[in-house]
């Protein structure tokens, strides 16, 4: 049984604001669920490991789902440790430590009140698409495999009717809790393509369960020409439900790309 430092009870706690990527190829999502392999536990553990505690609580930006990567995602922690930023970090990322699939590329002491969830800003999404006939067998973790050719310019004419405050929620699921509002705001929406692969690029005050890959899932079907974009204005007018017109793209080829808080 892991031995808690005595001394640990004597000094202050610290938050510390740090920012990691993931492969979420392995992980039943972000939040801790009992039965299952999850990245927040994954986590807690180990800081738990590094600072002697029997127990870390972690608070993250928000939760991503099984399968789903990122960039950027942002927790904060209390820690009753002596230890710096730059060690605190290190400590992390040494090997046997945290898995290979997970790295933190930044740690950083903050006020005691900051929030990671609360506090930000602004997030952007990233979703990628490998549109071509052959899915090469290193792309099949981190891209949606889309065999047939897919109208570029009818899904960005459909995206920008989702760009500016709306009712998102015919293009979200039931996360199976309260939630105060499906009011959610979109600053920038685009579609890149070279090549095979095609990125869509999202960029808003926060976003609903499922709703990232809700929006994808409806544009991949503008692009095939099963949709409209014309139908989207009034599929946003306030209280409309969720229909089968709106399928959730597959969770692989989605990343949480970045979070700001100013």
């Amino acid at each position: 049984m892991k031995k808690e430092d005595p001394l640990l009870h004597t000094l202050e706690p610290r938050r510390f604001r740090i920012i990691c990527a993931y492969d979420g190829t392995h992980y039943f999502g972000w939040q801790t669920q009992p039965g299952f392999v999850t990245l927040q536990e994954t986590i807690e553990q180990v800081l738990a490991g590094i600072v002697k505690a029997k127990k870390v609580d972690i608070h993250s930006s928000g939760r991503t789902d099984h399968g789903v990567h990122a960039r950027g995602q942002v927790f904060h922690v209390d820690l009753q440790t002596r230890m710096t930023e730059r060690s605190l970090k290190m400590a992390l990322n040494a090997q046997g430590r945290l898995p290979p699939d997970i790295r933190v590329t930044s740690c950083k002491e903050v006020s005691k009140t900051f929030h990671a969830r609360f506090d930000a800003k602004r997030k952007e999404y990233r979703y990628y698409v490998w549109n071509t006939r052959i899915l090469p067998p290193d792309k099949r973790l981190y891209h949606a495999h889309i065999v047939h050719r897919l109208d570029i310019e009818a899904m960005r004419k459909a995206m920008a009717h989702f760009i500016g405050e709306h009712d998102f929620k015919a293009f979200a699921a039931n996360p199976n809790r309260p939630i105060d509002s499906t009011v959610r705001t979109i600053y920038a929406f685009t579609v890149v393509k070279r090549g095979s692969r095609i990125c869509f690029r999202v960029q808003g005050s926060g976003f609903l369960y499922k709703m990232v890959r809700s929006l994808v899932g409806y544009l991949l079907r503008v692009g095939s020409g099963k949709e409209s974009g014309d139908s989207i204005p009034k599929m946003l007018e306030p209280g409309n439900p969720r229909t089968a017109r709106v399928p959730s793209a597959p969770a692989q080829g989605l990343y949480l790309w970045q979070v700001w808080y100013e």
